[in-house]
């Protein structure tokens, strides 16, 4: 697990301060003056005609959504809404970690709460939990079972939003996980229950990794799978033809075989945001520091191609069919007015290291209770046949019937009936 230290500077002699502080978001008008003229500003590029988002974000589009954030949309208004939950801060190896911790406000007498870290992703913020929350917090109060009741911790990544990002070279998964394992500790829970997608589903496993005995169970809306071996390459030669003889269902055919078939074009046309952030990520970060539209451009295209590939083909992206402009730009505010875009972006090169297939965490196998929610259109689809090479003890596997990367706000009760599920059967057995 070994440990670190990643604040300004020679670690102090003296004991870190290991107070957990209120923290409250702030709206200030200088913010709000310096974003508006940033926006005033704007030069938007030409796109070409009925390209629609085949070539990014369209300037067309770009323009409308500067003129929403520019004319009606409302930060003080969204920063209420930030601080509906309870905000705190602490000190850990160095790094002022921010985190959100929101307690069922109705349990019945001997009914206890069930602690949940729910780690984000890039290009997403804690505020993707928001609509999750209280469907995991007041279950009852939404149709779900009052019987599973989670008390929810949502900590920013170092680096991102209103955590402090990292002063020193080689703060990966590994580090992160370490942090998040400690935060829990000072909360008071030696044994608890993770969830995650994108880069929280990688410090969740790695997390599970390291303290096997403080994980009760592990929920994961995407694997970042690596090393799949020869099982892998039969899935790829015979899937399509004969599923039967490496384990492969009629869906994982349906969701497997598409992205195959075209994979070094699919491969090529979505990853070129990751050789950039994995090798040069300040370089760009430069840019979407300096420019909100940049910025907002930049992390919806995300949002819209991989909520659903087939966005792509449409003029709008298609980003009000799953979120409100509202909660899309509030996402990019987290990262505008914290300045942390480029500090987010260096988790890729942290972790995509010459070693990173080989590493410890790459080569040992997860043993905790696990829960996998398999969305039609993540990024990519990990058959269950395959998840056991790396989860050993996978409890529950449910294909979803639809959404994609960003779960917990596109279809968040999807996801929360699908972690209590999980939660149920691990706490039976």
């Amino acid at each position: 697990m070994g440990d670190g230290w990643w604040g300004s500077g020679e670690r102090p002699q003296k004991n870190e301060d290991a107070r957990v502080r209120p923290f409250h978001i702030e709206a200030s008008e200088e913010d709000n003056k310096d974003l508006h003229q940033r926006l005033d500003r704007t030069r938007y590029v030409t796109p070409l005609e009925e390209a629609q988002f085949h070539y990014g974000f369209p300037g067309t589009e770009l323009q409308k959504i500067v003129s929403y954030w520019r004319g009606e949309y409302d930060w003080g208004k969204q920063v209420e809404t930030l601080n509906r939950y309870p905000h705190y801060k602490t000190t850990i190896e160095g790094l002022d970690v921010h985190f959100v911790h929101v307690k069922p406000p109705h349990l019945p007498p001997g009914q206890k709460a069930v602690p949940l870290l729910l780690v984000h992703g890039w290009p997403g913020s804690f505020y993707e939990f928001y609509r999750i929350i209280p469907l995991l917090t007041e279950p009852g109060k939404h149709g779900l079972d009052p019987k599973v009741t989670f008390e929810v911790i949502c900590p920013s990544i170092p680096g991102y939003g209103f955590s402090e990002a990292p002063h020193k070279q080689g703060f990966d998964a590994v580090a992160a996980a370490r942090i998040f394992y400690k935060l829990m500790l000072r909360l008071g829970f030696s044994q608890f229950y993770l969830q995650g997608g994108d880069w929280g589903s990688l410090i969740t496993t790695t997390l599970s990794q390291m303290r096997p005995e403080a994980v009760k169970g592990l929920h994961l809306n995407l694997l970042l799978m690596s090393n799949r071996g020869l099982r892998m390459l039969l899935c790829i030669l015979l899937g399509r033809h004969l599923p039967w003889l490496v384990g492969l269902t009629r869906e994982d055919v349906r969701r497997l075989f598409p992205y195959f078939e075209k994979s070094v074009y699919a491969v090529l046309r979505e990853s070129g945001y990751l050789h950039i952030q994995a090798t040069k990520p300040d370089t760009v970060g430069a840019a979407l520091n300096d420019s909100p539209a940049g910025l907002a451009a930049y992390i919806l295209e995300k949002f819209s191609t991989w909520t659903d590939p087939e966005f792509r083909k449409l003029e709008d992206g298609g980003l009000q069919r799953k979120f409100s402009m509202d909660d899309l730009l509030t996402n990019v505010m987290i990262y505008w007015v914290t300045g942390s875009i480029a500090s987010s972006m260096r988790f890729y090169k942290e972790n995509f290291t010459r070693d990173f297939e080989t590493s410890p965490a790459a080569r040992t196998p997860v043993y905790v209770p696990t829960g996998i929610a398999a969305f039609p259109s993540e990024l990519v689809h990990v058959p269950q046949v395959l998840a056991k090479e790396k989860y050993k003890n996978i409890v529950t596997y449910t294909l979803m019937p639809r959404g994609g990367h960003f779960a917990a706000l596109e279809e968040p009760e999807l996801l929360a009936r699908d972690i209590q599920n999980f939660v149920s059967k691990v706490e039976k057995k």
